[in-house]
């Protein structure tokens, strides 16, 4: 059942993929019928609503094959650029192994003993703790970590991390992130063209219509009924763009309604089932929450990260589920342990040499529960003298997944 269920989730994901694409063409359809809507208005201001929507179809259809072009060119250049526009929006850079070996073995095990083919690696510049995968085919896929999360995670939280992005290519996720990205990339970029264009419009063209609207109410009694109601034409007429623009704009943006929030859940439990240890994904998660933020990075690469801290309104566009909510299903189905939200180090650990203000002496150093190495004050580990160790990574009882 479980494999039907994957099987069909890869399934899905390539379907909406191309229902996703031929959205991308209408939702570029409307666009250019708005623009040519903009257009007859400033070709002609004095004119009935109907004249003008009867010429913007006239238009529409005349710029038909020269929109179906430049929708399939942005395609294209997507389809091969998509990757370097993501790097120079990150700053993420190919690393090999000589250059980052711990990182670089780290991949190469998971996908030698799964016989996945290895993607590319890149690592950005960054504080914040998360990781995403990129690519539309095989030559294309990469997986980029931040520094701050090599420096704030062990191996074996690194190791799930990588498996859980490893999860997404099998699945078909990235494929079908990067065509969301696409669409609300070329329908935001040609939105805000149009807006710019109908702004400095208004701005130089405003007299025209108060003078033509003038000029028309002046014959009115000689140019019939038809000719009474042309003044406000244009002004309806721009009305009408303004709110197809904006609904291609907020479609665009719903795209991210069709990627389901179950891939997440999914992409978990495949780290577990490549890495054999829930409790590594669990503290990972536990380690990245509210920490994963890239600075600078818009919303579309956010939607592909480990981890989306922006949840959108009232949490009804949220791409991912809650930390909570993804560590508790990994704690009924894979049997892993919950340590609750942890600190990392460097928010919990004062320096060796801090000296106290009564005494001079060094603290000893404070055990931070089963997730640390600190030991007691009498030099003994945690639970070294109240019965077995409680440490997740080292409990010998076998879960669902194996021994973790």
């Amino acid at each position: 059942m479980a494999a039907y269920g994957l099987y069909t989730h890869i399934a899905s994901n390539r379907f909406r993929s191309m229902v996703l694409l031929a959205g991308l063409f209408v939702l570029f359809y409307v666009l250019v019928y708005a623009g040519a809507l903009v257009a007859e208005v400033v070709l002609d201001s004095d004119q009935t609503v109907n004249y003008y929507l009867m010429a913007a179809a006239r238009d529409l259809i005349t710029a038909f094959p020269y929109a179906t072009i430049a929708a399939a060119l942005w395609i294209v250049i997507a389809y091969f650029f998509h990757q370097s526009i993501i790097d120079a929006v990150t700053g993420g850079e190919t690393v090999t192994r000589q250059e980052q070996p711990r990182l670089y073995n780290l991949l190469e095990n998971l996908c030698i003993s799964r016989g996945i083919p290895m993607p590319k690696l890149k690592v950005m510049q960054s504080d914040a703790l998360n990781a995403f995968a990129t690519g539309l085919n095989q030559r294309q896929y990469a997986i980029t970590v931040t520094s701050g999360l090599l420096a704030a995670l062990n191996d074996q939280e690194i190791e799930a991390v990588l498996g859980h992005e490893l999860t997404h290519i099998r699945n078909g996720d990235v494929q079908m992130m990067v065509v969301a990205v696409i669409i609300a990339g070329v329908v935001g970029f040609f939105g805000e063209l149009f807006f710019r264009a109908f702004t400095n419009f208004g701005y130089y063209g405003g007299g025209s219509w108060s003078s033509s609207s003038s000029s028309s109410s002046s014959s009115s009694s000689s140019s019939g009924s038809d000719r009474k109601s042309s003044g406000g034409g244009a002004i309806v007429i721009i009305i009408i763009a303004v709110v197809l623009i904006v609904l291609a704009w907020l479609l665009s943006q719903l795209v991210k309604l069709a990627l389901s929030r179950s891939r997440e859940l999914l992409a978990d439990a495949g780290s577990v089932e490549l890495t054999k240890n829930p409790d590594a994904m669990i503290s990972a998660l536990r380690k990245i929450e509210n920490r994963g933020e890239l600075p600078g990075a818009t919303s579309a690469v956010m939607e592909l990260c480990v981890d989306n801290p922006r949840e959108g309104f009232a949490d009804l566009f949220a791409t991912h589920p809650s930390v909570d909510a993804r560590v508790q299903a990994l704690v009924k189905y894979a049997g892993g342990h919950d340590p609750g939200p942890l600190a990392l180090p460097s928010e919990t650990e004062a320096p060796d040499d801090r000296a106290l203000p009564e005494t001079g002496q060094t603290p000893p150093p404070v055990p931070s529960g089963p997730w640390s190495d600190a030991r007691d004050p009498a030099g003994a580990a945690p639970g070294a003298s109240h019965g077995p160790s409680h440490d997740p990574w080292g409990d010998p009882r076998p879960g669902p997944w194996g021994r973790h």
